[in-house]
């Protein structure tokens, strides 16, 4: 393990579960702080395939719902305790990915529209009236026997810490490099000798996993909700702003991006709800414009190595 590996653990993975940790003791509202942990999981899922590959996922809630939906139908009709249920839970998102792996050889906006609508059909077929027996259709299901919050949250706590390790991996490693190598320019890569393939279908169900599994937790955590709950774009969008004003291909980034825009989309929420879409929408409006390569690249730009 190199001396970087280690600095970037001890400067974003352990602050960062750390106070994950510790905050629920000293602030009562679990459901944000589990909001919290949900997107910075997620923002860092889209870091995986857009950061390192390119890939623009804008159907990436499809993960999050079938990660969702394995759970509550391992738990409803197996009986699975809610640990085994997350593990139906992630093989569904993995799954899922595969099943959509050919979206690969699109690019660009074909690949973002194509994926976008996959998540469309994913969230049809488990909204059709006509599966009810199944997945309960468009009436959503109830898990309330496995409610169990603090559990639930600690669980998000370790995927989250789990994720983070994925990403400074990633960020020090010949594989992360040979992704990013793929992302500048794919016939370079592979002429180098780069698996060009390999290399973006593994980003790509590992993003799948890292939704999938944070999807069954969400699923365990609120216990009951409706297909367009875990199927809503506000997944996709959400994670991919977060992960863009930050700055994608660093482990910091995704973080600062969650922690200042989820903050701030709450605290504007609370304090003048009747201009919250006016104020946050400019704001990401000015910043995507004027930072395109999100707040690291300000230090970057300065010769800081950022995590």
């Amino acid at each position: 393990m190199s001396a970087k590996f280690l600095r970037h653990i001890m400067l974003v993975l352990v602050p960062v579960v750390g106070a994950a940790l510790v905050l629920p003791h000293v602030y009562s509202n679990q459901l944000l702080l589990f909001n919290f942990l949900v997107y910075l999981v997620l923002a860092q899922g889209v870091n995986v395939i857009y950061g390192f590959t390119g890939y623009l996922p804008f159907g990436f809630v499809g993960f999050f719902g079938a990660g969702a939906y394995g759970f509550a139908l391992a738990v409803m009709h197996l009986h699975a305790p809610p640990l085994v249920g997350m593990l139906f839970g992630a093989a569904a998102a993995v799954l899922l990915g595969v099943v959509l792996t050919p979206l690969l050889r699109l690019s660009g906006a074909y690949f973002a529209i194509a994926n976008l609508a996959a998540a469309l059909a994913a969230y049809q077929v488990i909204s059709n009236p006509s599966l009810e027996s199944l997945t309960k259709g468009p009436y959503g299901v109830s898990l309330s026997g496995v409610f169990d919050p603090q559990l639930s949250y600690h669980v998000g706590v370790l995927i989250l810490a789990a994720t983070l390790l994925l990403v400074i991996y990633l960020r020090n490693s010949r594989f992360g490099l040979s992704l990013q190598a793929i992302k500048d320019d794919p016939i370079s890569a592979s002429m180098a000798g780069v698996a060009v393939v390999r290399g973006r279908t593994v980003a790509w169900l590992l993003s799948a996993l890292i939704a999938g599994l944070i999807g069954s937790d969400f699923a365990w955590f609120v216990s009951v909700f409706y297909p367009e709950t875990v199927f809503s774009a506000e997944f996709s969008v959400f994670a991919l702003v977060f992960a863009l004003f930050g700055g994608v291909a660093t482990v910091t980034g995704p973080v600062l991006g969650v922690l200042l825009l989820y903050g701030l989309y709450n605290a504007i929420g609370i304090s003048t709800p009747q201009y919250f879409q006016l104020i946050y929408g400019a704001l990401i409006m000015l910043l995507v414009l004027f930072l395109p390569n999100g707040l690291t690249s300000l230090l970057q730009r300065r010769g800081v190595d950022v995590p």
